[in-house]
């Protein structure tokens, strides 16, 4: 661990120019271009000799967005592309695919035989080593305990072991490139946040009103209703809806032909996913829960205690860490979390990550908060997003989830809406 420390250290160092040159560029730019200062800087403030990308028939597409590559179609052989922390990139492809990286600064080599590349990445790797054992980032994880950045198979990694290279994981890097959000990205972020919850008020006071005036209505039907409402509030999303014993399933998805009524007594859960219509827009992701009637039975209120101390606790344990100027992991904080519900003598029925992390997609290429599903050793770095999601699943029964997107700042966290604090009474 204290390894681990060292290198979020590190490279929290490298913070500031990044969001510097991300808050800077035009959030409608269609088309962004690879910044080979901004990487390299990245590179000397982590400590890393350089970063070797590799790609297969696209096997990695994190490299094509990190490197901006206009031309995302997959390659038929193999390529590499190393950037230095000082000093000109190095383009290496097949002779058949030469102008595969041309849209790249560097110097290009041109392989046909594999004995030829094999010379040509060892080269690259070692020159200008003197001796020294090169510290070179590369899409791998090791043990494979983050599969979202495990791209390069294990033989590429022995091979360049083979050469002398100390490959090291580029996990923080790519988050510092995939997964730190400007001003307006922030801002985007916010306005999805509230719509989401403006419609999921909404879609609680439609239960109400259908079921007041004797008017069947299902999972499927406030489904669709939130998925209108937020189409005309400009946001693209959806999400699921669940009543009953539907609600113990943590990825139920209703659908016209498969979808439960919704009564007075069911608990009533709404998992809900949108972003703005526009470009570079990021996601917002919220989890609210009701009742459907005018006081929650003590069996729901109990288990929604619960959950809420879990979430309050892992979003606490980052507040703090935050403002303390601390490292922590997101491993660390679903530990936060996993230990309320673990005491509580519920631990077997809190089944998946605590949270993940969010972006343009809704499952980003940062900082996952999961020390159960894999574990998660990157750090939780200033300028991200992501949800804090714990949840008590009790098979056959009901469960209770509590959801809500953080994003953290250089001193602190916050939630862009409001933290739902009881279970809703819907019919109240």
């Amino acid at each position: 661990m204290k390894k681990i420390f060292l290198g979020i250290s590190l490279l929290a160092l490298i913070f500031a120019a990044q969001v510097s040159a991300q808050t800077t560029a035009s959030a409608a730019s269609a088309e962004e271009k690879f910044d080979l200062t901004a990487v390299q800087k990245a590179l000397k403030d982590g400590g890393f000799d350089g970063w070797l990308f590799y790609d297969f028939r696209g096997s990695d597409p994190l490299a094509a967005r990190i490197l901006k590559l206009r031309v995302r179609t997959a390659s038929s052989r193999r390529w590499f592309y190393y950037i230095p922390a000082s000093g000109e990139p190095v383009k290496i492809v097949h002779a058949i695919e030469q102008a595969r990286l041309d849209e790249l600064p560097g110097k290009k080599l041109v392989y046909a035989p594999w004995d030829v590349l094999q010379k040509d990445i060892k080269d690259t790797l070692l020159a200008g080593a003197h001796g020294k054992k090169p510290r070179v980032a590369m899409e791998y994880s090791p043990d494979g305990n983050i599969p979202y950045i495990a791209r390069v198979d294990a033989g590429t990694i022995e091979l360049i072991r083979g050469f002398g290279v100390d490959v090291v994981p580029s996990g923080d890097l790519i988050q510092r490139f995939e997964a730190v959000w400007n001003d307006n990205q922030f801002a985007m972020h916010k306005e999805a946040n509230e719509k989401v919850h403006k419609v999921i008020q909404e879609a609680f006071a439609e239960i109400k009103r259908r079921i007041n005036a004797n008017i069947p209505v299902n999972e499927y039907d406030i489904a669709e209703f939130i998925s209108r409402r937020l189409d005309e509030e400009g946001v693209q999303g959806g999400g699921n809806v669940s009543v009953s014993v539907n609600t113990a399933n943590p990825h139920y998805d209703p659908s016209k032909d498969k979808s439960a009524e919704i009564k007075k007594g069911d608990l009533v859960l709404f998992d809900i996913v949108g972003k703005l219509k526009k470009p570079k827009a990021t996601q917002a992701d919220l989890t609210w829960i009701g009742y459907v009637g005018d006081t929650v039975p003590e069996e729901y209120v109990k288990i929604w205690n619960i959950v809420h101390d879990a979430r309050d606790a892992a979003f606490n344990f980052v507040k703090s860490a935050m403002r303390d100027k601390k490292p922590i992991t997101g491993a660390q904080v679903d530990d936060a979390a996993r230990a309320v519900i673990k005491k509580a003598g519920y631990g077997e029925y809190f089944t998946h990550r605590t949270g993940h992390n969010i972006g343009e997609e809704v499952h980003g290429s940062g900082t996952h908060m999961d020390n159960f599903e894999t574990k998660d050793t990157r750090s939780v770095l200033p300028r991200t997003c992501f949800s804090i999601e714990p949840g008590i699943y009790l098979t056959g029964k009901f469960g209770v989830r509590s959801e809500i997107d953080v994003f953290t700042t250089e001193n602190d966290a916050i939630s862009a809406t409001p933290m739902q604090t009881e279970i809703i009474a819907i019919l109240k």
